[in-house]
């Protein structure tokens, strides 16, 4: 283990690591977009070897409060379950695109711009398993009055509606997938959630959707991406994003592997042969997802049919 950075941050994370089942694997020194020291660590699981997952907050953070404990035990013990999926940083949105996340920049810092916003940068990658050249660079930004919703600005606490959010705007063709370009904007604002039910709320779906959702993931991410490894059914951020529950993710998997499409071992699922038989039907799907993020006024523009 290297451990270059010795703070009462780095002890703590130690310490929660090892009771969600994780290993501290490297702690350093990083940045943040202000230049302020953060922590970053790398997480790991004796149950998936070599894979980790990269932890960054503020140096001065103290999740130890009564408040913060309860969320950072919570994603740290489902970071563990996650890590067993073959690609741990890979999603797939309900449209059909397989996505990964990388180089998010923790926490939150104000805005630059002069607007009343927090923001996260971050890069989104397709993974279609030809190791496509095609990303966005988002900007994903709160506002200060959903940021009261957030325990911390940090990453155990907004990780999960952030990525959902991020999905979520794919799914409504706002965000386009490019070889090269600028930041992208993603807002979370408060309509992702609801104050009366106290939770996040990204998108309606029935049986049928969560269903396909399923066999989506587990297409892309065991069967393209994973080797056919078994990927993670009952992610309580998958549940979020669809919302419903693990519960009921688990009970349609159930329901699929006994038509003969998953091969499930207690929370995980793989793809059988008749589900890998469909890939024709999940790329197409993709490249229909794929063209509805991409803008139309360009083309129409060059036509001539301009209104100017």
């Amino acid at each position: 283990m290297t451990t270059n950075l010795k703070t009462a941050l780095s002890d703590s994370i130690q310490t929660a690591a090892t009771k969600a089942g994780l290993t501290l694997v490297s702690s350093d020194e990083g940045k943040d977009f202000n230049g302020h020291a953060t922590g970053v660590f790398e997480l790991g699981s004796g149950v998936a070897a070599g894979r980790t997952v990269r932890l960054e907050l503020s140096e001065k953070f103290a999740f130890q409060k009564a408040e913060l404990l309860d969320g950072m035990t919570v994603y740290l013990a489902e970071e563990a379950k996650r890590l067993r999926n073959p690609r741990p940083d890979a999603y797939v949105t309900l449209e059909g695109l397989p996505i990964s996340f990388r180089n998010f920049q923790w926490p939150f810092h104000r805005s630059t711009s002069g607007s009343d916003t927090y923001i996260v940068h971050g890069a989104i990658h397709l993974e279609d398993g030809s190791n496509s050249p095609l990303h966005a660079k988002v900007a994903t930004s709160m506002t200060v009055t959903f940021a009261d919703i957030v325990p911390a600005p940090e990453q155990p606490y907004a990780e999960t509606f952030l990525y959902n959010a991020v999905r979520k705007t794919f799914d409504m063709g706002q965000l386009e997938l490019v070889k090269s370009g600028n930041r992208q904007p993603v807002p979370v604002t408060t309509r992702y959630y609801s104050r009366w039910q106290k939770k996040f709320i990204f998108t309606e779906t029935d049986d049928a959707a969560r269903l396909e959702y399923l066999l989506l993931k587990t297409y892309w991410l065991s069967g393209v991406l994973g080797a056919n490894q078994p990927v993670w059914i009952a992610d309580p951020r998958d549940a979020q994003y669809l919302n419903t529950t693990e519960a009921d993710l688990l009970r349609m998997a159930a329901d699929e592997a006994g038509q003969g499409l998953l091969l499930l071992s207690g929370e995980y699922a793989a793809p059988t042969p008749l589900l890998l038989s469909r890939a024709e039907q999940f790329r197409e799907r993709m490249q229909k997802a794929l063209a509805i993020t991409k803008p139309t006024f360009n083309e129409e523009m060059r036509a001539g049919h301009a209104n100017m």
